[in-house]
């Protein structure tokens, strides 16, 4: 797994420099354009170790999530 960066280009993301195969799937994290998305190399190697943990199937339904919170309060 990678992080990288791309800009839309008429409908679709372009990312420069980094080639990927045909059929890859990827996440996307939009922002809006006066905001600013970086990680430090900390929160990147954080978000690939929480990726990495959501493939392994480790993770909650959102109805599970929904039930937690409402017994929170």
């Amino acid at each position: 797994m990678q992080v990288t960066t791309g800009t839309v280009v008429a409908g679709k993301i372009v990312v420069e420099g980094l080639c990927l195969a045909e059929g890859s799937v990827v996440a996307v994290i939009s922002r809006e354009p006066d905001e600013s998305f970086s990680l430090s190399a900390e929160e990147e190697n954080e978000l690939l170790a929480a990726m990495a943990e959501i493939e392994r199937g480790e993770f909650i339904s959102q109805d599970q999530l929904l039930d937690s919170l409402r017994n929170d309060h």
